[in-house]
Order: structure tokens, then sequence, then C-alpha cells
């Protein structure tokens, strides 16, 4: 695999630098059509007019998705997304990271996974992260919101550098994973694409499966918009990355990570709204994975949730076609 070391070297550096300095909103926000392609579900895919905001949705007959024309090594991808309101319980809407239909025993991936609930219940994230097949570890966080991710669009992003992954909510940092020598092979290194999905998790998203998907209250329509893709396209062809975007931004001073005041944003966030972090779960772990650090105060904060489950459904279906043009139904009326 041949890599541009400069393009990709600048892009850590200013990727670090744009989402440090807030710049990441002044970044470009690309059409659908220029993005992305239509995966599976049909007319349940509905491009809007402006080209900028798509409808996925989930009834009787399938979910629906989409996924970017290209593959990308390392960058800053983001979407401003709006969630079903109401009744949600066994709905699951996933905008992820995953090289799965290349690699398939052993693929990486880095996701955003919108759990949905009964009446009266908040959705939940749940953030995840695999690498080089290592699905036998999951590595998955939970988390509430401060708000109702129903009532309208918030940006959702994910920053994957050589050495370190953030999620981020609002631009506000919710998780910072960092690659460490112990880890081996699973950190994701391999060359992935985007993609966006809303499918029946039925058996586990909700209480472990006690709720399931009410399709008297489908279709279960999800909202897209604000398309970030800003990283180094990789060439499966030539087995290169070709092109990266460098922006002005490169020239701003570059932090280390995280910065001191969204560390404190983070940790706040953390501390109020965590629910779940897999370095605590001693059912499923005797040890803790490597590069866990383990919080005492944290470990006990934790103790007071419930018991989680999780699910192994794929959230994509089919192969994907490189460089396909293809989108879903496009609406008149939307």
């Amino acid at each position: 695999m041949v890599m541009s070391y400069e393009g990709c070297f600048l892009l850590v550096f200013s990727l670090l630098a744009v989402v440090a300095s807030g710049f990441y909103r002044n970044l470009p926000i690309v059409p659908f059509d220029e993005g992305y392609s239509h995966l599976f579900g049909h007319d349940n895919l509905v491009v809007h007019r402006d080209g900028k905001s798509v409808h996925l949705s989930l009834d009787e007959r399938t979910g629906s998705g989409f996924v970017s024309h290209d593959l990308y090594l390392h960058g800053f991808f983001s979407a401003s997304i709006k969630l079903p309101a109401d009744y949600t319980a066994g709905v699951v809407v996933a905008f992820y990271m995953s090289n799965g239909d290349m690699f398939e025993k052993n693929h990486d991936e880095i996701d955003f996974e919108f759990l949905g609930n009964i009446r009266g219940k908040d959705w939940r994230i749940q953030t995840n992260i695999y690498g080089n097949g290592s699905t036998s570890i999951g590595r998955e966080e939970r988390y509430n919101l401060w708000f109702d991710p129903s009532d309208d669009f918030h940006q959702y992003s994910i920053l994957w550098t050589d050495s370190q992954i953030i999620f981020y909510v609002d631009g506000i940092p919710i998780r910072e994973f960092k690659r460490t020598a112990s880890m081996g092979g699973d950190f994701p290194a391999k060359p992935m694409s985007l993609y966006a999905t809303i499918w029946d998790g039925s058996n586990w998203a909700t209480n472990g499966g006690k709720y399931r998907v009410n399709y008297k209250y489908a279709p279960y329509v999800t909202e897209f918009s604000d398309f970030v893709l800003h990283g180094c396209s990789f060439d499966p062809i030539e087995q290169t990355s070709s092109k990266c975007d460098i922006t002005e931004s490169s020239k701003v001073s570059i932090p280390t990570g995280v910065s001191p005041s969204q560390r404190i944003k983070m940790e706040n966030f953390r501390r109020k709204h965590m629910t779940y972090s897999y370095c605590y779960d001693q059912i499923r772990y005797k040890v803790p994975p490597s590069e866990c650090v383990i919080n005492p105060l944290e470990a006990e904060r934790l103790k007071v949730h419930d018991p989680v489950t999780f699910g192994g459904g794929r959230r994509h279906h089919g192969k994907r076609h490189h460089r396909s043009r293809s989108s879903g139904t496009k609406a008149n009326d939307v």
C-alpha cells in the first residue's frame, strides 16, 4: 500500500488545527450526489431538491442507507442529523466508517450508533471502534444527550488520524481514543468508506430486545445534511492515497490533541452523560483491555446504570460500487 506520507502528515496536523480552532464549521459542505451514493432501500432514500439533504426511512419492507463514493485513510467526517420522534424502540440509526466489504475477516470500523427508545424515554448514543477484525473486543461506550435529537439537527463528527480517534457532538468532544502499542493491529488503520443507515435492531437495541420496532409507527424517518468529507481519499485500484484536502487551516497553530478548554467540556459531558464503558464491564472482560485507563470514581458512577446488551447485526447491506454516481429518489415535493 503506497501512501503519500507528506500529504497525510500535513492532513493530520491540518485536522487537529481545524477542530481545535472551531474552523471545522467553515469546511466545505459536500452536496449529497458529489460525496455519496445510494446503498440500499430503494425509494426509502429521498434526496431533497437542494441536493444537500437526504431522508432515510425504515418501514416493514426495508431500511435504507448510503455510502461515500470514495474510501478515505484518515480525515474529519461530519453530518448534521435529525432522528425520528415518538416511539422508536428497536430502531437503529448509524453514521460510521467501515471497510467490511473489502476486508471481511479483518475489517476496521468507527461507529456512531443512535439507539431508539419507547415513548417518554430518550435516544441514546453508542460509539464503538474495531481494528483488524477485532470484533471479539467490543469497545463500546454509551451516552445520554443534553437535548432531544429528534427536535432539530445536531452535528455528529469523527476525527480519525494515525494515532487517535475523537467523536464530537455539536463540536464538543465526547470520546478520545488513543492508539497504544499494546493494541497491536486493533486500531483502525486501513482505508474506509463513510456510511449512514437506518435499520431494525429489535433483537438488542432497546433494553436488550425487550422493546421491539412497532411498525404501527412507521415509517421512521431520519434526516441528514451538512455533509463534510475532509480527508485523504484512497484509490483501491492503484492502492495509493491520491488526493488529500489540505486547507489554509494547516497554517494555524497546531495543538497536540484535545485542547484544554475542549477537555473540560469532554470531561463534563462524560461525567454527566456517559452510562456505559467497556473498560468497566467486568462481565465481558475479567481484565480490562490493555488501552483502558481505569478511573475508580468513573467505575463507581457507572455501577448505577442497567446492564447493557449488544447486537451483532451489520449496518450496511450489499457490496459498494467504487465511484458509483447513482442516487436515491429525487423529490420534487420535499
